[in-house]
């Protein structure tokens, strides 16, 4: 199994800056996409809305409402991904969540993993 972890949610004013971090263990092989989705407060019905993905190769994807803001990257070596946060509106206020693409050691197919959340709050 894989284990993802995130950290580096918290409160901080409209304009500032926060940086989410996610970091994979476990027996894992090898891991093909990392992603960063959020779900608004108060929605837990509604699908998760991608914020931005990082493939093995570092090509990237964002959401348009992030773009030019967030910049999502990874440390390969560390099973890790980032995602840091620039220019913070009241509207990002949202559970995120990283996912990732991961292939057990000794396995045959890719299978999604999420982590457990972390909340970002930006007060106006």
């Amino acid at each position: 199994q894989v284990q993802l972890v995130e950290s580096g949610g918290g409160l901080v004013q409209a304009g500032g800056s926060l940086r989410l971090s996610c970091a994979a263990s476990g027996s894992i092989g090898s891991i093909n996409v990392w992603g960063w989705y959020r779900q608004a407060p108060g929605a837990p019905g509604l699908q998760r809305e991608l914020v931005a993905t990082i493939t093995s190769g570092g090509s990237t994807n964002y959401a348009d409402s992030v773009k030019g803001r967030f910049t999502i990257s990874r440390d390969n070596a560390k099973n890790t991904v980032h995602l840091q946060m620039n220019s913070l509106k009241p509207e990002d206020t949202s559970v995120y969540y990283c996912k990732t693409n991961a292939m057990l050691v000794g396995g045959y197919a890719y299978a999604e993993y999420w982590g457990q959340g972390t909340q970002v709050t930006v007060s106006s």
